[in-house]
Order: C-alpha cells, then sequence, then structure tokens
C-alpha cells in the first residue's frame, strides 16, 4: 500500500494536510464554543459577540477545507487506482505467452475492476480517514490538556481501549477479505463463460437457462461482499458499544470537575464535545483499522513492479539475410502426446513455404516456436546460422507477421485495426489495402476505412476480419509472415488475388498453414511441408 502512496505522494500528501487543517479548525470551533457559553452566563455582550465572529469564522475554515480535502482526495483515489492498474498491464506485457494465457482472461478482468474498487473501498478511502481522525484525535487532546490534564489522562485510557478491541476481529475480517475477493473471482469468470455461450444458449432456447444461471451469478458476486459487510458492522457495533460506555465516563467526569470547580461552566458545551472527537475518533479509528486488514488480500494478489525503471530497449535483430534452419525439433504439450518429434525444416529469405496436414500434426505449434512462444521445445532452430534462443520472443516478433485463423480485431475502426495506432503514409495504406483485396469490401462501407468493425469484429464477415488482418501484417514490414489458415474465410474469388499477391512479394519470406491445398496451389510454393501425427509416424 505505500509504495502506491509514495507514487502519488505530492495529491495524497496535499489531500492529508486538508484533513489536518480542517480538523484543527474543528477542535478551535469547540474551544470558541466554550468561550461564548462563558460570556453569556457572565452576560458579556461584547465577548459573546467576538466569541462568537471567532466561532464562525472556525466553522468557515473547517468547512473550506472539508471541500478541498474531499475534491483532493477524490482525484488521488483516482490516481492510485490508475497507478494498480499500471501496474497490472505493465506484469501483463512481462509475462511469456505461456504464463499470460495460464490464467483465464476473467481473473484479469476481475483485477483490474472488481480488486482495484475493492482496495478503493478498503484501502484508500480508509486510508484518508484514518489521517483525518488521527487530526482529530491529536487536536482534540490539545484542547482538552488545555482544560485540564484529567481530561487528558481519560482520554489516552479511551484511546488505548478503543485502539485494542479491533484486534480481537481483525483476523477474522481478513480471512472474510480473502473469501470474498476469491468468490467473486470465480463468479467472474462464471459470468464470462456465461456471456461467451449467449448465442449457444439462446440458439437452443435456452432464455430460461440464461436468466436462471446469470441471476444465481449475479447473487454470487453480490453476496461475499454483503457478508463482508455485515461481518464488519458486527465487528463495529461491538466497538461501537464499547466507545458509548466510555463517552458516559466522560461526562460523568466533566459534571465532577465542573462542581468542583475546577473546569468553567463552558467547558459543558465544548469539553463534552472534545472528548467525543477523541472517543469518536478512535472508533472510527478502528472501524477503519479493520477496513485496512480486509484490503490485504487484494494488495498480496498485485505483482510487484517497477515502472519507474526504464525497460530494457529491444535491440533489433538483423533481418534475415539466408534462411531459418530447423534440425531435430521436438515438443509436446502433454508428454505422453507429443506433437512434433525430430523435425526437421529449411525456410530460405523470400521463398514461399505451405505446410500441409491435418489437424494435431504440429502445424501451429511450430510457427508458435518460430516466434518464441512456446520456448520448451527440443532440437535446434537458426536463424541465419544463430541459435534464436539467443533472441527475446519480442526481437523474433520484430521480423515476423503473425495472422492466426482466429483473427481477433479491437473495437474500432478498420484504420485503427490495421495501423495499430501508428503512422503510415497514405500511399502505404493503399498498397496494403491493395494486397489484402480489401478494396472492394471498403467502397461498399458507409465510412470506408473509418467504419467501426464493433466488438470482436461483429459488423463485418469473417472474409473481410481476415483481409483487415492481412493488410495489417503488410503494413508493418515485417519479412517474415506466418499465417495459420490466414486465407480459410475468404471465398475463391478473393481468397485467389491475396494468395497471388503474397506469393509474388519478392521480400517476404512466407510460411503458410493449409488443411487442404489443391495441386495447382501447391506448385506455386516453393516447397510443401507435408507434417503427419506423431502417431501414424510411429
Amino acid at each position: 500500500m505505500i509504495r502506491y502512496l509514495k507514487k502519488q505522494w505530492r495529491l495524497s500528501t496535499l489531500t492529508c494536510l486538508f484533513a489536518i487543517i480542517a480538523y484543527g479548525a474543528q477542535a478551535l470551533i469547540q474551544l470558541a464554543l466554550m468561550k461564548v457559553f462563558d460570556a453569556v452566563v457572565l452576560l458579556d455582550l461584547r465577548g459573546s459577540i467576538l466569541w462568537t465572529a471567532v466561532d464562525l469564522a472556525c466553522w468557515g475554515f473547517y468547512l473550506l477545507f472539508t471541500a478541498l480535502q474531499e475534491h483532493c482526495q477524490a482525484k488521488t483515489i483516482r490516481a492510485l487506482n490508475n497507478t494498480v492498474r499500471d501496474e497490472l498491464y505493465h506484469s501483463f506485457l512481462r509475462k511469456n505467452h505461456i504464463d499470460f494465457h495460464q490464467s483465464d482472461t476473467g481473473e484479469y478482468l476481475a483485477w483490474l475492476t472488481n480488486d482495484v474498487k475493492q482496495l478503493e473501498q478498503f484501502a484508500w478511502i480508509p486510508f484518508f480517514g484514518c489521517v483525518g481522525k488521527i487530526a482529530q484525535i491529536v487536536f482534540s487532546v490539545l484542547g482538552l490538556a488545555f482544560l485540564h490534564w484529567s481530561l487528558v489522562v481519560f482520554s489516552v485510557i479511551t484511546a488505548v481501549v478503543l485502539w485494542l478491541s479491533p484486534k480481537l476481529f481483525q483476523k477474522k475480517l481478513e480471512l472474510l477479505g480473502q473469501n470474498c475477493g476469491v468468490q467473486q473471482t470465480a463468479a467472474i469468470n462464471r459470468l464470462k463463460d456465461l456471456l461467451t455461450g449467449f448465442d449457444v444458449l439462446q440458439f437452443f432456447g435456452k432464455g430460461d437457462l440464461f436468466l436462471q444461471q446469470g441471476n444465481r451469478i449475479s447473487d454470487d458476486i453480490e453476496k461475499p461482499s454483503c457478508q463482508l459487510s455485515y461481518g464488519k458492522s458486527r465487528m463495529e457495533a461491538a466497538i461501537g458499544f464499547i466507545n458509548v460506555a466510555l463517552q458516559l465516563g466522560s461526562l460523568v467526569l466533566i459534571a465532577a470537575l465542573t462542581s468542583m470547580g475546577l473546569v468553567t461552566t463552558g467547558t459543558l458545551a465544548g469539553g463534552v464535545n472534545l472528548i467525543g472527537g477523541v472517543a469518536n475518533g478512535f472508533n472510527s479509528l478502528a472501524g477503519l483499522r479493520l477496513s485496512l486488514s480486509a484490503s490485504k488480500p487484494y494488495f498480496c494478489k498485485l505483482p510487484v513492479v517497477d515502472t519507474d525503471s526504464k525497460s530494457e530497449e529491444v535491440v533489433p535483430m538483423t533481418p534475415l539475410n539466408d534462411s531459418i534452419t530447423i534440425d531435430g525439433l521436438s515438443f509436446c504439450y502433454d508428454e505422453k502426446k507429443p506433437i512434433l518429434k525430430d523435425a526437421s525444416f529449411r525456410f530460405e529469405k523470400g521463398k514461399k513455404y505451405a505446410l500441409i496436414g491435418p489437424s494435431g500434426c504440429g502445424k501451429s505449434t511450430l510457427l508458435k516456436i518460430l516466434l518464441g512462444w512456446l520456448p520448451e521445445y527440443h532440437g535446434t532452430i537458426r536463424f541465419d546460422g544463430r541459435d534464436i534462443r539467443e533472441y527475446t520472443p519480442e526481437q523474433l516478433q520484430q521480423q515476423m507477421s503473425y495472422i492466426e485463423q482466429n483473427v481477433f480485431l479491437f473495437n474500432a475502426s478498420i484504420r485503427e485495426n490495421i495501423t495499430l495506432d501508428e503512422d503510415f503514409t497514405e500511399e502505404q495504406l493503399r498498397k496494403a489495402i491493395h494486397d489484402s483485396a480489401l478494396e472492394n469490401d471498403l467502397l461498399s462501407m458507409p465510412n470506408g476505412l473509418d467504419t467501426l468493425v464493433g466488438e470482436g469484429g461483429c459488423n463485418i464477415s469473417g472474409g473481410q476480419k481476415q483481409r483487415v488482418a492481412i493488410a495489417r501484417a503488410l503494413i508493418h514490414e515485417r519479412s517474415i509472415l506466418l499465417v495459420d489458415e490466414g486465407t480459410s474465410a475468404l471465398d475463391a474469388q478473393n481468397a485467389d488475388p491475396v494468395e497471388k499477391s503474397l506469393l509474388a512479394n519478392p521480400n517476404l519470406t512466407l510460411i503458410l498453414i493449409s488443411h487442404h491445398l489443391s495441386d495447382k496451389r501447391k506448385a506455386q510454393f516453393d516447397c510443401v511441408y507435408e507434417l503427419m501425427p506423431t502417431s501414424s509416424r510411429a
């Protein structure tokens, strides 16, 4: 928690400063009120007017700095939430392909949404509340010291009792907070699965099942938070009862001091409020400590990422000059079911290659190994004679573009999906559109390149999605293009010019996966590698 506050120390410090000034003004309000009460008792009109004016001025300062504190706190919490998300984004980027996909997208969404909001509720707001309550206690104690030492002693006793009482409930509340996070993450994963399968349920007329499961998941999201709030409220109620008993004791003490003439009659007006400020401050502080305890499981889930340190710049590798050679390549996801076994290939610069074979023979796996996504392979892969293990996945991907069968498009315009927020000339853009056979599609779209594709590309056809992906790959001018069934959704009229354009590009090393190629199409490749399942080879 502290490391996040340090990153936003200016806003955090300003928020705390405003809170301290506001509670200082609050203590002055009570002291001025006592003076007003004493002046009225003594029938001192001038003193009554003077101290009333002072009291009103203190109220003005209090309200002003309270408003400033709330405004600054809102800005600080916004910055803190964004800092947490920024660290999460950095941690995602530092994961390799396998590590990133080991967790479900729903879990990442839960971290970025639910967990961040829980930190706001149980960490940031309580932290600034603690600062304010500590200031309230300190200024109230100083005010009481101005009245009589015994009131300070009583305040210290109150502080000790109310500070220690939360320890009776701390572990239980931490456990409730941990269970809340686990259960809500699981519920969000189920919700993601339900929404992903919406079309299936609707197609089979399972609307009632969708509603039933949706409502159950909704309650599973809300129930843990409700249990956490209920547990917290019970514990706060117990502490509140202790607080009431202590406040009654303070009233008895002030009445006794007044009857003995040790304090003025005005102490009955403001002194009670000052002792209440100490007692209520510690009572609130105890509850806020419980909230901070509930936030610990959420902080434990966050990765420690130093976003301030400059990431090492990826040194570009030399573009392919001769060939990629693969010798004795073996790989398996499951040791009992190898995908590739002692496979060897050679891909020369500028030539065109096809990988064919049935599903499960390792075609897609081979491309992912070349991209550096699957480093746990056996054998040797050399890039112009140099082992690719000496390169990072980022360096390899700077030389390669990858078009997969299930194309992903962002919910943005076609232009943005092609350029990925990079600046290209109109000539480069037109060439990529032409070579991907996307021109005719754009003519039929009302906004052309600025047409929004919708979530996951839902506003355009599967063939159009793949043509956009091909244009995206071509415009970024990688020297090696890996295509995993990248033209499978294209009709013959569009697939033919796209593949011809890829095959005719002399600067492009093409490795294309296909389940089936006609003899005519095979003849257009420099080499066709046919892969077979390892079970068949055995």
